[in-house]
């Protein structure tokens, strides 16, 4: 009888280790164990027993030598059943090779560093053209002279073009995040390329306002936009340095195209300075084909996106890419406004200074140097705040725009009261330096206060607001010329709104701290174990897949 227990006793271990195996191991490999102790149990009974009688034993003996058939039956049943649960069990996990883990890492350079000298060609390409604008605007109004046209219908052509770089960017951000950094910065920098060469074929300002304002600015915006986020792809404790790297490196366009312009390409004509700069953008075309997302691991899919009807699957597709939870930050709100306040007098002097040293300084040639040390200064003033911006933590980088706004805005209001040359050189040399630390440092800014994954939003939205103000300045400024027949009011002028967007921006981080301090009174530890499986440090804008779900 002890050995018919012992035998009830196996197949119940088996049953039992069908349900409750281990993880880490197979289903087979435990049972198996548990039948093999079994049957060492059946074969050699506890030593009380062998205290009983002749009699007893072969008793025993009899029992087991009957229950043997029994052990094997459900040693069968049982493989059955492992090989079944191993079927039904789902494949082994992906190597940690393979994909990046929960905390995901940027490979802080290798192949990035291709992926950032091809956003630096696409940022020198870019601004380069629209920095030396101040030159097509001179050939532009020598153009259109015999139709007394007006500096502020000229100013509106470069105007535009920057107003929709920034105009676009939204959309840019929708386009990122559906199809990738990749192909929306091909698509836009043949775009651009299109509207330079066709911009050559043009005759008449209205042609230029499509060609040059609107499809060079589209395209150069979709070509823009990815060349900052994908470069938080590759890179996170040292994404000050390579945007400092990317926006230093391509200064040096804003150095060398002014003087390519009035030395080479300038007594050729304006035409065909329109043909040989859309050769930079179809260069950028071919760049942009190295902007590979990273894919990271570790998503927070959205409820209800992989069930429910095809009108909430459609509603949270667009609740995605129409994404305005980024407008929930309080901090990114007040920042946003601040900037956009700051940047109406901002575009001012890249277009209408060239024609106040011809007004103000007659008898110079030189007025081409201010171009160059604009770009040179800017070069510097990136590569070093880009650095400067890695040593601040938080948003205290803020305060680095603070002060550049000011000094920018001091600085416009200077211009009119050089009464030397050299005086302009110096002026343009801060104006340089203060340009290069606002752009170095906007793209690490929004990655502080929204994180990474809203990152690509939070930029699209803020270059969206700057559209407008940015826009409007120079032709304003081009008004105030023809009213009053000279330049001096319109720079004053245009030195206020720098000013007190840079106040504006002072309180930032203030309200940042003030805000901290509330969450962290109310804060609930059972919410931040909730949260620890979806951070936004391991998701990154501009993948096409899921990652992207807000």
């Amino acid at each position: 009888m002890h050995s018919e227990n012992n035998s009830r006793n196996a197949a119940g271990s088996s049953e039992e280790c069908t349900g409750s195996s281990e993880p880490g191991k197979g289903g087979a490999e435990s049972c198996a164990e548990a039948v093999s102790t079994s049957e060492v149990q059946s074969q050699h009974p506890p030593m009380e027993q062998h205290t009983e009688g002749t009699e007893t034993r072969e008793h025993g003996e009899e029992a087991e030598s009957k229950t043997q058939p029994d052990d094997c039956a459900v040693q069968l049943m049982h493989a059955a059943g492992s090989e079944k649960e191993q079927a039904a069990t789902p494949p082994p996990p992906v190597p940690t090779t393979a994909l990046p883990g929960p905390a995901f890492a940027p490979p802080e350079g290798g192949f990035g560093w291709l992926v950032v000298f091809a956003a630096t060609w696409c940022n020198g390409s870019i601004f380069g053209i629209q920095n030396s604008f101040g030159i097509l605007h001179m050939m532009l109004a020598e153009e259109h002279a015999k139709d007394q046209t007006s500096q502020f219908k000229v100013a509106w052509v470069g105007a535009l073009a920057m107003g929709m770089i920034f105009f676009c960017s939204p959309v840019v951000s929708m386009f990122t995040d559906h199809f990738g950094c990749r192909k929306t910065a091909v698509g836009g920098a043949f775009v651009a390329f299109l509207g330079l060469l066709s911009s050559s074929f043009a005759t008449t300002l209205g042609l230029r306002y499509f060609t040059y304002g609107i499809l060079f600015g589209c395209g150069s915006s979709f070509a823009f936009q990815p060349s900052l986020v994908i470069l938080g792809h590759y890179f996170r404790q040292r994404l000050g340095l390579a945007n400092g790297v990317v926006t230093a490196a391509s200064s040096v366009f804003s150095m060398g195209l002014p003087v390519l312009l009035k030395k080479v390409v300038g007594p050729l004509g304006l035409c065909r300075t329109f043909q040989i700069l859309s050769l930079f953008m179809l260069v950028q075309s071919l760049l942009a084909l190295t902007f590979r997302p990273l894919l990271p691991s570790g998503t927070c899919p959205v409820p209800g996106s992989a069930s429910g009807s095809r009108w909430r699957r459609s509603m949270l597709k667009i609740r995605k890419y129409f994404n305005v939870r980024v407008f929930s930050v309080v901090t990114y709100r007040v920042w946003a406004f601040g900037v956009a306040t700051a940047v109406l007098g901002y575009f001012v002097p890249y277009i209408h200074l060239i024609k106040f040293v011809k007004e103000q300084f007659q008898e110079t040639q030189r007025e081409w140097v201010l171009l160059v040390c604009l770009g040179a200064s800017s070069g510097v003033g990136r590569l070093l705040f880009g650095k400067v911006g890695d040593l601040i933590p938080g948003v205290g980088k803020i305060y680095m725009q603070v002060a550049s706004f000011m000094v920018l805005g001091l600085m416009s209001m200077m211009i009119p009261l050089c009464r030397v040359f050299e005086g302009l050189v110096v002026v343009c040399v801060f104006m340089g330096l203060c340009d290069g630390c606002f752009i170095t440092i906007m793209a690490p800014i929004a990655f502080e206060l929204v994180g990474p994954m809203q990152a690509s939003q939070a930029i699209g939205y803020l270059l969206g607001l700057m559209a407008v103000p940015m826009t409007a300045g120079p032709p304003i400024a081009g008004l105030l010329h023809d009213y009053f027949g000279n330049y001096h009011v319109a720079f004053y002028l245009a030195g206020v709104p720098p000013i007190v967007g840079g106040i504006v921006l002072f309180f930032v981080p203030l309200v940042y701290k003030r805000l901290q301090k509330r969450l962290a009174e109310a804060s609930d530890p059972s919410t931040d174990r909730m949260l620890k499986n979806c951070s936004n440090g391991d998701m990154l804008p501009g993948y096409t897949d899921m990652e992207t779900h807000i």
